[in-house]
């Protein structure tokens, strides 16, 4: 609910020759957040227990929503009076359910029987969306809109290349390296914070010069950060790992933002709400396909068992073959982020 509104309303409320600049932020804000979870998770753990964290979250909500109501102002309801799909709403979420679902018992035979179906649920939904009046998901978008469907479809190849990384590397890191958690996570951090530097500037640039410009330029960063980490081995040094973070902080602070103005850019503002739940599913479902083909990997090549020293090499063996996927996926994402066009 947070996500799938939260880029609508900051659309809605700035002028579009502020829209990059506004939503620069407002990633930035994301990936502090990312950055200050960790270390404040850990801080809550150690002197107040694990359940400090949640009700420090319950606080935060509170004092949110209480601010949300009595300051955000000049709301605006573009469908208002129109149905709600709830069908469309059943089919999809199911279909998502099984996918995921399915990614979790692979290499199982029933596990491809399940995304089998899955997909067979996604035709059915996509089929059903395009004979309503009033649908969830606009198929008509990724048909006649050239800069939403390939600024969609770029965000989803991102989110795949990129989401099981930090997962990846800090195995790597507390079993190859021998890194604490913490210790590993003061490393890790070094990813958001360049993000949280680059996606106010990146997202300023896309006001002034194409967005496809800056989000293609920043997905080659990210590109090249993947393929610094296939070289990792036993004997990596933290030069390196750090040098491809910072790779991967400057490529997703320079795609992010440009990439969401040109989505929201691409619609009327009647739809800023459908595209930000799009743009978030593009986002989740590449998140969900990126761990699932971690998951995978692991089963295929390691199996299912403790990552012991026995197992280290297989462990590499395996992150390496993940890391090369997902530049190549990355890659591809680089013609998929310069062929949606014009958005200025």
């Amino acid at each position: 609910m947070i996500f799938g509104t939260s880029v609508a309303i900051l659309t809605s409320v700035f002028p579009p020759q502020e829209r990059g600049r506004a939503l620069g932020f407002s990633t930035a804000a994301v990936y502090t957040g990312l950055s200050v979870g960790p270390l404040v998770g850990g801080f809550m753990t150690q002197h107040f227990g694990w359940q400090g964290i949640f009700l420090l979250n319950a606080l935060l909500g509170i004092v949110i929503s209480v601010v949300v109501f009595s300051k955000l102002r000049g709301e605006w309801a573009g469908a208002r009076g129109e149905k709600f799909d709830y069908i469309g709403s059943i089919f999809y979420s199911l279909a998502i359910v099984i996918l995921v679902y399915a990614f979790s018992v692979l290499p199982a035979l029933w596990g491809f029987g399940l995304i089998f179906l899955g997909l067979i649920g996604f035709a059915v939904f996509l089929k059903w969306e395009t004979r309503q009046e009033f649908p969830v998901l606009k198929v008509e978008f990724f048909r006649t809109n050239t800069v939403f469907a390939f600024s969609n479809l770029a965000a989803l190849i991102n989110y795949s290349a990129t989401a099981a990384v930090g997962f990846l590397l800090s195995l790597y890191l507390q079993y190859i390296n021998g890194f604490t958690p913490e210790h590993a996570g003061l490393i890790l951090i070094a990813q958001p914070i360049m993000m949280v530097i680059c996606s106010p500037i990146a997202g300023n640039l896309s006001d002034r010069i194409e967005p496809r410009i800056v989000s293609s330029i920043g997905m080659a960063f990210t590109t090249a950060g993947l393929v610094m980490l296939t070289f990792l081995n036993r004997n990596t040094s933290l030069v390196l790992i750090f040098a491809s973070l910072f790779m991967l902080g400057l490529g997703f602070g320079f795609f992010t933002s440009p990439n969401t103005n040109a989505v929201m850019s691409s619609i009327d503002r009647k739809f800023y709400g459908v595209a930000s739940g799009t743009l978030g599913t593009m986002r989740l479902t590449g998140q969900a396909f990126s761990m699932g083909l971690v998951l995978l990997l692991f089963s295929l090549y390691i199996g299912k068992v403790q990552i012991t020293p026995l197992y280290y090499a297989l462990f590499i063996k395996t992150m390496k073959i993940a890391f090369s996927i997902s530049a190549i996926l990355c890659f591809a994402g680089i013609f998929a982020s310069i062929a949606r066009g014009k958005t200025h």
